[in-house]
Protein backbone atom coordinates (compact mmCIF):
# COMPACT_ATOMS: atom_id res chain seq x y z
CA UNK A 1 0.00 0.00 0.00
CA UNK A 2 1.47 3.43 -0.92
CA UNK A 3 2.04 4.99 2.51
CA UNK A 4 0.39 8.53 2.33
CA UNK A 5 0.41 11.29 5.41
CA UNK A 6 -1.89 13.70 6.52
CA UNK A 7 -5.54 14.17 6.94
CA UNK A 8 -8.20 14.68 4.52
CA UNK A 9 -12.08 15.76 5.07
CA UNK A 10 -14.97 12.84 4.49
CA UNK A 11 -18.48 14.19 4.73
CA UNK A 12 -21.85 11.68 4.59
CA UNK A 13 -24.78 14.43 3.52
CA UNK A 14 -28.42 13.75 3.85
CA UNK A 15 -31.68 15.22 4.28
CA UNK A 16 -32.01 15.90 7.13
CA UNK A 17 -27.78 16.39 8.66
CA UNK A 18 -24.62 16.05 7.04
CA UNK A 19 -21.38 14.16 9.14
CA UNK A 20 -18.55 15.18 8.54
CA UNK A 21 -15.47 13.23 9.76
CA UNK A 22 -11.19 13.52 9.20
CA UNK A 23 -9.64 10.36 7.60
CA UNK A 24 -6.36 9.46 8.58
CA UNK A 25 -4.50 9.28 4.96
CA UNK A 26 -1.92 6.33 6.19
CA UNK A 27 -4.94 3.79 7.54
CA UNK A 28 -8.20 5.14 6.75
CA UNK A 29 -8.95 5.98 10.58
CA UNK A 30 -11.20 8.51 11.46
CA UNK A 31 -11.56 11.11 13.75
CA UNK A 32 -13.46 14.24 15.12
CA UNK A 33 -16.61 13.14 13.92
CA UNK A 34 -20.00 15.95 13.99
CA UNK A 35 -23.00 15.90 12.93
CA UNK A 36 -24.72 19.15 11.90
CA UNK A 37 -28.11 20.24 10.44
CA UNK A 38 -28.78 21.00 7.15
CA UNK A 39 -31.98 22.97 8.72
CA UNK A 40 -30.13 24.71 10.87
CA UNK A 41 -26.92 25.83 8.90
CA UNK A 42 -27.32 28.02 5.72
CA UNK A 43 -24.78 26.20 3.74
CA UNK A 44 -22.15 22.76 3.29
CA UNK A 45 -19.58 25.05 2.85
CA UNK A 46 -20.16 27.05 5.77
CA UNK A 47 -20.77 24.11 8.16
CA UNK A 48 -17.07 22.41 6.56
CA UNK A 49 -15.93 25.88 7.99
CA UNK A 50 -17.77 25.94 11.22
CA UNK A 51 -15.87 21.74 11.64
CA UNK A 52 -12.55 23.24 10.76
CA UNK A 53 -12.45 26.20 13.21
CA UNK A 54 -13.83 23.82 16.10
CA UNK A 55 -11.55 21.09 15.43
CA UNK A 56 -8.63 23.31 14.27
CA UNK A 57 -7.69 20.75 11.67
CA UNK A 58 -5.65 21.52 8.46
CA UNK A 59 -6.81 19.43 5.36
CA UNK A 60 -6.26 19.85 1.38
CA UNK A 61 -8.07 17.49 -0.07
CA UNK A 62 -11.95 16.24 0.76
CA UNK A 63 -14.33 13.72 -0.52
CA UNK A 64 -18.14 14.32 0.71
CA UNK A 65 -20.32 11.47 0.00
CA UNK A 66 -24.05 12.89 -1.08
CA UNK A 67 -27.28 11.49 -1.06
CA UNK A 68 -28.37 13.45 -4.51
CA UNK A 69 -27.91 12.95 -8.25
CA UNK A 70 -24.47 14.18 -9.41
CA UNK A 71 -24.49 15.26 -13.05
CA UNK A 72 -21.97 18.42 -13.50
CA UNK A 73 -20.56 21.08 -11.38
CA UNK A 74 -23.64 22.29 -10.01
CA UNK A 75 -25.67 20.35 -7.37
CA UNK A 76 -28.87 20.96 -6.17
CA UNK A 77 -30.25 18.67 -2.71
CA UNK A 78 -33.53 17.21 -3.44
CA UNK A 79 -34.07 16.48 -0.04
CA UNK A 80 -32.24 19.44 2.27
CA UNK A 81 -32.18 23.63 1.00
CA UNK A 82 -28.42 23.41 -0.20
CA UNK A 83 -27.32 24.21 -3.82
CA UNK A 84 -23.79 24.67 -4.59
CA UNK A 85 -21.17 24.92 -7.07
CA UNK A 86 -18.26 22.33 -6.69
CA UNK A 87 -15.23 24.54 -8.17
CA UNK A 88 -16.21 27.43 -6.73
CA UNK A 89 -16.78 25.52 -2.96
CA UNK A 90 -13.35 24.67 -3.97
CA UNK A 91 -12.03 27.64 -4.21
CA UNK A 92 -13.55 29.65 -1.24
CA UNK A 93 -11.87 26.42 0.72
CA UNK A 94 -8.82 26.58 -0.61
CA UNK A 95 -8.67 22.75 -0.75
CA UNK A 96 -6.47 21.21 -3.46
CA UNK A 97 -9.25 18.71 -4.18
CA UNK A 98 -12.53 18.14 -4.01
CA UNK A 99 -15.06 15.06 -4.62
CA UNK A 100 -18.03 14.35 -4.27
CA UNK A 101 -19.62 10.79 -4.89
CA UNK A 102 -22.72 8.91 -4.64
CA UNK A 103 -23.90 8.32 -0.91
CA UNK A 104 -24.20 4.52 -2.70
CA UNK A 105 -20.55 4.85 -4.25
CA UNK A 106 -19.64 5.51 -0.76
CA UNK A 107 -21.41 2.50 0.59
CA UNK A 108 -19.75 0.44 -2.15
CA UNK A 109 -16.09 1.88 -1.65
CA UNK A 110 -17.23 0.89 2.76
CA UNK A 111 -16.61 -2.70 1.75
CA UNK A 112 -12.35 -2.10 1.38
CA UNK A 113 -12.37 -0.27 4.28
CA UNK A 114 -14.49 -2.36 6.99
CA UNK A 115 -12.96 -6.05 8.01
CA UNK A 116 -14.93 -8.60 7.05
CA UNK A 117 -14.68 -9.90 10.80
CA UNK A 118 -16.80 -6.54 11.75
CA UNK A 119 -19.89 -7.54 9.65
CA UNK A 120 -21.94 -10.18 9.75
CA UNK A 121 -21.76 -13.16 7.38
CA UNK A 122 -24.47 -15.04 6.42
CA UNK A 123 -23.79 -18.45 4.24
CA UNK A 124 -21.53 -18.74 1.62
CA UNK A 125 -17.62 -20.00 1.55
CA UNK A 126 -14.43 -17.42 1.33
CA UNK A 127 -14.37 -14.32 -1.61
CA UNK A 128 -12.05 -13.64 -4.34
CA UNK A 129 -10.56 -10.27 -2.53
CA UNK A 130 -10.19 -9.17 -6.28
CA UNK A 131 -13.43 -10.08 -7.47
CA UNK A 132 -16.53 -7.68 -8.34
CA UNK A 133 -18.70 -7.23 -5.52
CA UNK A 134 -22.28 -6.68 -5.10
CA UNK A 135 -23.65 -3.93 -2.51
CA UNK A 136 -27.59 -3.60 -1.82
CA UNK A 137 -29.43 -1.67 0.97
CA UNK A 138 -33.25 -0.99 1.64
CA UNK A 139 -34.01 2.15 3.75
CA UNK A 140 -35.62 4.96 2.94
CA UNK A 141 -35.11 3.56 -0.75
CA UNK A 142 -33.50 0.62 -2.06
CA UNK A 143 -29.77 1.29 -3.70
CA UNK A 144 -27.49 -0.85 -5.47
CA UNK A 145 -24.25 -0.97 -6.39
CA UNK A 146 -21.50 -2.90 -8.39
CA UNK A 147 -17.86 -2.71 -7.33
CA UNK A 148 -14.49 -3.98 -9.32
CA UNK A 149 -11.46 -3.91 -9.72
CA UNK A 150 -9.22 -2.75 -12.59
CA UNK A 151 -5.31 -2.52 -12.57
CA UNK A 152 -5.42 -2.79 -9.56
CA UNK A 153 -8.10 -0.01 -8.82
CA UNK A 154 -11.47 0.02 -7.35
CA UNK A 155 -13.82 1.11 -9.14
CA UNK A 156 -17.65 1.86 -8.07
CA UNK A 157 -20.61 1.17 -10.81
CA UNK A 158 -22.87 3.92 -10.90
CA UNK A 159 -26.62 1.99 -10.39
CA UNK A 160 -30.43 2.43 -10.24
CA UNK A 161 -30.80 -1.12 -10.18
CA UNK A 162 -33.49 -0.58 -7.36
CA UNK A 163 -36.00 0.32 -9.70
CA UNK A 164 -35.77 -2.85 -11.64
CA UNK A 165 -39.11 -5.33 -12.04
CA UNK A 166 -39.37 -6.91 -8.68
CA UNK A 167 -39.71 -10.73 -9.29
CA UNK A 168 -42.15 -12.79 -7.44
CA UNK A 169 -40.60 -16.37 -6.86
CA UNK A 170 -43.61 -17.98 -5.26
CA UNK A 171 -47.60 -17.84 -5.71
CA UNK A 172 -48.28 -15.66 -2.77
CA UNK A 173 -45.69 -13.35 -3.68
CA UNK A 174 -46.97 -13.37 -7.15
CA UNK A 175 -50.44 -12.31 -5.44
CA UNK A 176 -48.67 -9.62 -3.15
CA UNK A 177 -47.25 -8.03 -6.34
CA UNK A 178 -50.88 -8.31 -8.52
CA UNK A 179 -52.15 -6.00 -5.51
CA UNK A 180 -49.81 -3.35 -5.81
CA UNK A 181 -50.19 -3.31 -9.49
CA UNK A 182 -53.06 -1.87 -9.20
CA UNK A 183 -51.74 1.11 -7.26
CA UNK A 184 -48.40 1.48 -8.80
CA UNK A 185 -48.03 1.59 -12.61
CA UNK A 186 -44.32 -0.07 -12.21
CA UNK A 187 -43.96 -2.14 -9.33
CA UNK A 188 -40.04 -1.72 -8.86
CA UNK A 189 -37.29 -3.61 -6.17
CA UNK A 190 -37.67 -0.53 -4.11
CA UNK A 191 -41.69 -0.36 -3.63
CA UNK A 192 -40.65 -3.73 -1.50
CA UNK A 193 -37.58 -3.62 -0.57
CA UNK A 194 -37.76 0.24 1.53
CA UNK A 195 -39.32 1.55 4.50
CA UNK A 196 -42.17 2.12 2.17
CA UNK A 197 -42.01 -0.96 0.94
CA UNK A 198 -42.74 -2.94 4.40
CA UNK A 199 -46.12 -0.44 4.25
CA UNK A 200 -46.98 -1.39 0.91
CA UNK A 201 -46.28 -5.21 1.33
CA UNK A 202 -48.03 -5.00 4.48
CA UNK A 203 -51.15 -3.54 3.35
CA UNK A 204 -51.22 -5.71 0.33
CA UNK A 205 -51.03 -8.62 2.29
CA UNK A 206 -53.67 -7.24 5.00
CA UNK A 207 -56.25 -6.69 1.83
CA UNK A 208 -55.48 -10.44 0.60
CA UNK A 209 -56.39 -11.80 4.16
CA UNK A 210 -59.55 -9.47 4.50
CA UNK A 211 -58.28 -7.67 7.68
CA UNK A 212 -58.52 -3.95 8.42
CA UNK A 213 -55.89 -2.16 6.23
CA UNK A 214 -53.94 0.30 8.77
CA UNK A 215 -52.20 3.42 8.61
CA UNK A 216 -48.65 2.32 9.47
CA UNK A 217 -45.35 3.54 9.33
CA UNK A 218 -42.09 1.08 8.50
CA UNK A 219 -41.50 0.85 12.02
CA UNK A 220 -44.71 -0.31 13.12
CA UNK A 221 -44.60 -3.14 10.95
CA UNK A 222 -41.42 -4.39 12.57
CA UNK A 223 -42.50 -3.88 15.31
CA UNK A 224 -46.22 -5.46 15.23
CA UNK A 225 -44.01 -8.61 13.70
CA UNK A 226 -41.33 -8.46 16.63
CA UNK A 227 -44.25 -7.76 19.32
CA UNK A 228 -44.80 -10.53 22.01
CA UNK A 229 -48.25 -11.21 20.40
CA UNK A 230 -46.91 -10.69 17.08
CA UNK A 231 -49.38 -9.18 14.33
CA UNK A 232 -49.90 -12.28 11.73
CA UNK A 233 -49.68 -9.46 9.13
CA UNK A 234 -46.35 -7.78 10.09
CA UNK A 235 -44.96 -10.46 10.58
CA UNK A 236 -45.72 -12.30 7.34
CA UNK A 237 -44.69 -8.78 5.54
CA UNK A 238 -41.27 -9.20 7.21
CA UNK A 239 -40.75 -12.62 6.40
CA UNK A 240 -41.90 -11.77 2.46
CA UNK A 241 -39.15 -8.93 2.59
CA UNK A 242 -36.76 -11.11 3.81
CA UNK A 243 -37.48 -13.83 0.95
CA UNK A 244 -37.34 -11.22 -1.58
CA UNK A 245 -33.99 -9.73 -0.12
CA UNK A 246 -32.64 -12.97 -0.88
CA UNK A 247 -33.99 -13.48 -4.37
CA UNK A 248 -33.03 -9.79 -5.26
CA UNK A 249 -29.34 -10.02 -3.85
CA UNK A 250 -29.20 -13.31 -5.84
CA UNK A 251 -29.79 -11.79 -9.05
CA UNK A 252 -27.07 -9.11 -8.66
CA UNK A 253 -24.54 -12.07 -7.65
CA UNK A 254 -25.46 -13.69 -11.14
CA UNK A 255 -25.08 -10.11 -12.53
CA UNK A 256 -21.09 -10.33 -12.57
CA UNK A 257 -20.71 -13.43 -10.78
CA UNK A 258 -19.81 -11.33 -7.80
CA UNK A 259 -16.96 -13.76 -5.97
CA UNK A 260 -16.01 -10.59 -4.06
CA UNK A 261 -18.96 -11.31 -1.90
CA UNK A 262 -22.59 -9.59 -1.86
CA UNK A 263 -23.34 -6.96 0.94
CA UNK A 264 -26.35 -5.79 2.45
CA UNK A 265 -26.26 -2.06 3.59
CA UNK A 266 -29.25 0.10 4.77
CA UNK A 267 -31.25 0.55 7.71
CA UNK A 268 -33.66 -1.54 7.52
CA UNK A 269 -31.62 -5.20 7.83
CA UNK A 270 -29.31 -4.48 10.66
CA UNK A 271 -32.70 -3.87 13.26
CA UNK A 272 -33.04 -7.65 13.16
CA UNK A 273 -29.96 -9.10 12.40
CA UNK A 274 -30.50 -11.88 14.00
CA UNK A 275 -34.43 -12.38 12.74
CA UNK A 276 -33.05 -12.19 8.82
CA UNK A 277 -30.30 -14.91 9.44
CA UNK A 278 -32.79 -17.38 10.51
CA UNK A 279 -35.29 -16.81 7.49
CA UNK A 280 -34.93 -18.07 4.40
CA UNK A 281 -32.45 -15.28 3.23
CA UNK A 282 -29.70 -17.65 2.09
CA UNK A 283 -32.31 -20.36 0.82
CA UNK A 284 -34.07 -17.39 -1.95
CA UNK A 285 -30.41 -16.18 -2.33
CA UNK A 286 -29.38 -19.85 -3.45
CA UNK A 287 -32.12 -20.96 -5.65
CA UNK A 288 -30.95 -19.98 -8.99
CA UNK A 289 -31.69 -23.14 -11.25
CA UNK A 290 -28.56 -24.40 -12.97
CA UNK A 291 -26.23 -21.40 -10.68
CA UNK A 292 -27.13 -23.17 -7.47
CA UNK A 293 -23.45 -24.31 -7.14
CA UNK A 294 -22.52 -21.25 -8.00
CA UNK A 295 -24.45 -19.22 -5.35
CA UNK A 296 -23.73 -21.40 -2.72
CA UNK A 297 -19.90 -20.44 -2.94
CA UNK A 298 -20.79 -16.48 -2.60
CA UNK A 299 -21.00 -15.23 1.11
CA UNK A 300 -23.29 -12.31 1.85
CA UNK A 301 -22.70 -9.97 4.46
CA UNK A 302 -24.40 -7.58 6.31
CA UNK A 303 -22.85 -3.83 7.16
CA UNK A 304 -24.09 -2.80 10.46
CA UNK A 305 -21.06 -0.04 10.82
CA UNK A 306 -23.15 2.98 11.23
CA UNK A 307 -20.04 5.01 9.97
CA UNK A 308 -20.18 2.72 6.50
CA UNK A 309 -20.39 5.97 4.24
CA UNK A 310 -17.58 7.92 6.12
CA UNK A 311 -15.64 4.79 5.92
CA UNK A 312 -16.42 4.39 1.82
CA UNK A 313 -15.66 8.43 1.18
CA UNK A 314 -12.18 8.05 2.98
CA UNK A 315 -11.83 4.82 0.73
CA UNK A 316 -12.17 6.47 -2.15
CA UNK A 317 -10.18 9.66 -1.62
CA UNK A 318 -7.21 7.85 -0.22
CA UNK A 319 -7.02 5.73 -3.46
CA UNK A 320 -7.51 8.80 -5.62
CA UNK A 321 -4.52 10.35 -3.81
CA UNK A 322 -2.99 6.89 -4.38
CA UNK A 323 -3.28 4.39 -1.90
CA UNK A 324 -3.72 1.19 -2.77
CA UNK A 325 -6.96 -0.50 -1.09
Amino acid sequence: MSQLQGLALVGDVGGTNARLSLVNLADGSLSNTKVYSSVENESLEKVIVKFREETGAKFDSACIAIATLLDGDYIKMTNNPWEFSISQMKKNLGLEKLEFINDFTAMSMSTTAIPLDKMTKIGGDKIDPDAPKAIYGAGTGLGVGHLIKVNGKWIALSSEGGHVDIAATNSRQDEIVRVLRTKFDHVSGERLLSGQGLVNVYKAIAQLNGHEIKDVQPCDVTAGAFAKDPCPDCKETVDVFCSLMGSFGGNLAIDLLTKGGVYIAGGIVPRFIDYFKNTDFRKQFEEKGRFKDTLKQIPVYVISNGDAGLLGAGAYIRQELGAEL
